[in-house]
């Protein structure tokens, strides 16, 4: 019986936290167990969750244990992301968030700069989603704000850890770049004139 009310409260906790998540330190300290107790529950709930009627389960990202949705439904969730009357990412706000990722801290005009365009309202859509959160302030003049992503930026994307982002290799040909450009561009003037 001490087992069931203990789930009870330990899935409550992981509901109350959301996004954020619980450390195993915290949980124990809030549920006035020991670490071995806590682990014992979590498997016992992560079990439980684990029926084919349950639609969530937990996962352990970002050094939390979080509520998560279930790997084998993703086709109805990529369904509602999809959905016009639910709020998904655009192109450019991928883009911001890859440049923060792979360059954290970065301040607006960083982000701007890279991009080549004013990106401070499409960073503060992203604070606002919890995706970017400020980061303390840069030396630079006028000390701007520096951002840098969050455990629901983790999550969204099912990273654990901000390490486990793919490496990108860059290539520093420019010459080949404006000659595709160029021929794209003629092809293009050809087509017309044609």
């Amino acid at each position: 019986m001490k087992f069931v009310k203990q789930l009870g409260i330990l899935e409550g906790i992981l509901f109350v936290m959301g996004d954020e998540g619980i450390d195993i330190k915290s949980l124990c300290e809030i549920m006035n167990i020991n670490e071995t107790e806590a682990k014992d529950l979590l498997k016992m709930l992560k079990k439980n969750y684990e029926a084919e009627d349950r639609g969530l389960r937990i996962s352990y990202l970002g050094d939390a244990f979080k509520l998560t949705t279930k790997e084998e439904h993703r086709e109805y969730y990529q369904k509602l992301v999809t959905n016009p009357g639910t709020n998904k990412l655009s192109q450019a706000a991928l883009e911001t968030l890859a440049i923060i990722a792979y360059n954290q801290p970065l301040t607006v005009g960083e982000v701007s700069e890279i991009r080549g365009v004013q990106s401070g309202q499409l960073i503060r859509k992203l604070v606002a989603k919890g995706l970017l959160k400020e980061a303390g302030k840069s030396d630079m003049p006028g000390r701007p704000n520096l951002y840098r992503t969050t455990s629901e930026f983790l999550d969204y994307f099912g990273l654990a850890t901000i390490d486990d982002l793919p490496t990108v290799e860059m290539e520093e040909n420019n010459e080949s770049e404006t000659e595709l450009f160029t021929s794209i561009y003629k092809n293009e003037e050809d087509k017309q004139t044609l």
